[in-house]
């Protein structure tokens, strides 16, 4: 498996050569730079640790600029691992032509917070309009959540109000439409998670 590590632009649509509108995000993925090679010998798993963004050195430890220092480059804002096939060196960059239009890529990243939300936005509860989940005469409750006798309590997991958003997701199987290698862009179809100027994780 290999990736990148970008930052989500935005959304916008662009016509294939049918004439068919096609949804799409735009990410700024990469350069990234080799800022750590894991061994088996050493580490016990093989791997490349990327860095990407650069980050101010008066902001960072000086255990992290001397790690990146190893690498010959300036400290970074986001690391991520990936197991890659192929061998890089310390201190290499990859760019976006680790990636090619039409291949499929899964992308991970954090989800937009939306604070403590109710049962209708947060599990999609019908509210009195269904009358549904012991519900009567309250518009937005989340009514009935136990017996009484039996089991005498809440049962764990229940479907509650609660801290909504703010999770990694990782969106699988999306098309990569084009790949804009001199401003380091990628044009993905469909959405991904999180806001805009977010980090986000490209896989193959």
């Amino acid at each position: 498996m290999s990736g990148l590590i970008g930052r989500k632009i935005g959304m916008t649509s662009i016509f294939d050569e049918n004439g068919k509108n096609i949804p799409c995000t735009v990410i700024e993925a990469g350069p990234c730079v080799v800022t750590q090679v894991r061994t088996k010998a050493v580490d016990g798993y093989e791997a490349l640790q990327l860095g990407f963004d650069d980050k101010n050195e008066k902001h960072s430890t000086q255990a992290a600029v001397g790690h990146f220092k190893k690498a010959g480059t300036v400290a970074k804002k986001k690391v991520v691992e990936f197991q890659f096939e192929n061998e890089y060196k310390l201190g290499e960059v990859l760019t976006v032509d680790v990636f090619t239009e039409g291949e499929f890529v899964d992308v991970q990243g954090v989800s937009k917070g939306k604070g403590f939300q109710g049962v209708v936005k947060r599990h999609g509860f019908g509210g009195v309009g269904q009358a549904t989940h012991g519900q009567h005469n309250r518009l937005r409750a989340p009514g009935s959540v136990g017996a009484s006798s039996y089991p005498s309590r809440v049962f764990k997991g229940m479907r509650m109000a609660g801290r909504m958003g703010g999770d990694n997701v990782k969106v699988q199987n999306l098309r990569v439409l084009k790949v804009v290698a001199d401003k380091n862009l990628l044009v993905i179809k469909g959405c991904i998670p999180g806001c805009k100027n977010s980090y986000v994780i490209i896989q193959k």
